[in-house]
């Protein structure tokens, strides 16, 4: 019985072993090729998001044709202006350090005015008191506490 037991797990440990020996053994060439490939969806990628700016920069200017404009002042010296139709509240354009950018709202729980541009990272959020713009890309304020004349006149 003892042989029979030792033959059993001899052969039980060869069959999983091996299978798991060579594939530790196995040479390093796919590899080198998946890394390869790897690399070039990197370049691919890259070029594309490049491609996608320049789309940015040059076709997608929003028109603000029909447009009313809103100037606010903001801390630190920043300014910025929002353009929105009255009968579309789902798009507003915000100039930015002289650039024109199309946000789109985003649904909130809360009632605030939220627009965003996931392509560039802008967010645009209004409530009754002011408004900040943030980079949501790199989690950081570009512009707080602005205030258009009316609710300028409103915090004094």
């Amino acid at each position: 019985m003892l042989k029979f037991l030792s033959a059993f797990f001899l052969t039980f440990g060869l069959v999983f072993a091996l299978p798991q020996a060579s594939a530790e053994t196995a040479p390093a060439t796919p590899k080198a090729t998946k890394k390869k490939v790897a690399k070039k969806n990197v370049k691919k990628k890259s070029a594309a998001r490049a491609e996608g700016e320049a789309i940015e920069h040059d076709g997608d200017v929003p028109d603000t044709a029909g447009f009313t404009s809103v100037s606010y002042s903001c801390e630190l010296g920043n300014n910025l202006t929002i353009f929105q139709k009255k009968s579309d509240d789902k798009q507003i354009a915000v100039r930015w350090r002289d650039r024109l950018h199309r946000l789109l709202r985003v649904n909130t729980t809360t009632g605030a005015d939220r627009y965003e541009n996931a392509k560039n990272g802008l967010t645009w959020v209004g409530i009754p008191s002011k408004g900040i713009l943030l980079n949501s890309k790199n989690g950081k304020q570009l512009a707080n506490e602005c205030k258009d004349t009316v609710q300028l006149k409103h915090s004094t």
